[in-house]
């Protein structure tokens, strides 16, 4: 592969915290260099960035692709054609398809057609039991074997408490990481709204707070019990803070993410019973909003993600209480995170943190910096560029965005993946 210099970049490096003007050289799909300023004259491949933004590329976990079972919905193409669109240069896939993936077989054919049909780095998670249904453990040794990068039921909660402390215990002899979904079940079963004036004016089901609380609570409880590594997939309340803090502190191996609908968006947008706000969990408080964000700003909150939920048409066009929970994020993802870099609630720097050296941290990658011998995963984007959003425009096969019609500042421009370019803006 030939080599590329960067030219005229403003360089986000989220290791070193800087926002700099320079220049990047890769070299056979990894940096081989990097400066401030003006390189030297090089008769190298150059990509003249103009004084646009240059950040490692986003490694988002919790994606979900619909393969097998809901391919209407997702598939591996269309999320990868999304994702680099987005900046996305590596999906952390979830397992909550149909069936689960719950076997080294099921694993091995996601795999496949990750690596066909997809320009971007596919890394699969696998699910934490059978079915994802919280009775038998999957064959978490085997599954790692296969490719596994995680364990996760998703937003099926393992309500038998001794089940999952096994799971734990067994995964920690594995070394292999959990992420788990802190809700305490049966409150929060049906709940489609946060409980508080709004969702009580509009006649909704809802779940209080303390429901995410609870669950917390209850799996650092466990995490404690059996040393595992863990991950909270959403933090998105500011009850949890305060736990989550001790158990950092008390030196527990756990991490904590939250969506960047939950960061850009809060329980009032729903409106007039708007179905593409429905999220899981459900939109908060604009005061849980604010704590979540501050959260993300002191390194309490590690990652934040896109939860990419495609559903169709058929799924969103109903009711509120009845409608599927679940948005579309991969494109829209850094546009929307970028509000917070608007408002002043975190720079650019910290942002790539969260979004892209967090992730690699916790899997244990050595992508998502600008460091010499990293992969030359890389988006280059502009932070300020304005648009409004047209959801017919996403690549996604679903379209069920609810930022449509918003105007938002940001795009990217192109992506590259091991220092090949996968998306370019025209």
């Amino acid at each position: 592969m030939s080599d590329t210099l960067f030219t005229n970049a403003r360089l986000i490096d989220p290791e070193a915290g800087t926002d700099t003007l320079g220049w990047l050289h890769v070299s056979d799909g990894r940096i081989e260099a990097t400066g401030e300023g003006t390189p030297e004259p090089s008769d190298v491949e150059t990509v003249d960035c103009g004084g646009k933004c240059l950040a490692p590329g986003i490694i988002d976990i919790g994606v979900k692709v619909c393969e097998p079972g809901e391919r209407h919905k997702e598939s591996y193409k269309s999320a990868g054609r999304a994702a680099a669109a987005g900046g996305v240069t590596t999906m952390v896939t979830r397992p909550d398809t149909t069936p689960a993936i719950d076997t080294p077989e099921s694993l091995e054919f996601v795999t496949r057609r990750a690596q066909a049909d997809t320009p971007v780095n596919v890394l699969p998670m696998a699910a934490l039991t059978k079915g994802r249904d919280g009775r038998e453990m999957t064959e978490i040794g085997f599954l790692q074997d296969a490719g596994a990068v995680a364990f996760t039921d998703c937003d099926h909660v393992i309500s038998d408490t001794k089940v999952f402390a096994r799971a734990l215990t067994y995964a920690r002899s594995c070394g292999a990481l959990v992420m788990a979904h802190p809700q305490e079940p049966i409150l929060s079963n049906g709940a489609a709204a946060t409980s508080g004036k709004f969702a009580a004016l509009y006649g909704l089901p809802a779940v209080s707070p303390m429901a995410e609380r609870m669950g917390l609570d209850r799996d650092i409880a466990v995490l404690e019990m059996t040393g595992a590594k863990y991950h909270a997939d959403q933090i998105t309340t500011a009850r949890a803070l305060p736990a989550l803090e001790r158990a950092k502190a008390n030196g527990l191996d756990i991490t904590a993410g939250t969506s960047v609908h939950h960061l850009t968006l809060n329980e009032l947008d729903v409106a007039d019973y708007r179905t593409f706000f429905k999220v899981k969990p459900p939109l908060r408080s604009e005061d849980d909003r604010l704590a979540v964000i501050e959260a993300v700003h002191t390194g309490l909150i590690d990652i934040i993600s896109s939860m990419h939920t495609p559903q169709d048409e058929e799924s969103k066009r109903l009711p509120f209480e009845e409608a599927a929970a679940g948005a579309v994020a991969l494109e829209t993802f850094l546009p929307a995170a970028l509000r917070l870099v608007h408002a002043e609630y975190l720079d650019l720097p910290t942002l790539f943190r969260a979004m892209s050296l967090n992730p690699a941290k916790r899997l244990g990658l050595d992508a998502g910096r600008l460091s010499v011998g990293a992969p030359a995963d890389l988006v280059v984007f502009d932070p300020d560029v304005p648009f409004v959003l047209d959801r017919t425009t996403l690549l996604s096969k679903s379209q069920n965005t609810p930022f449509d019609g918003q105007r938002m500042q940001g795009r990217v421009l192109a992506t590259f993946v091991g220092g090949h370019e996968v998306f370019r803006r025209n």
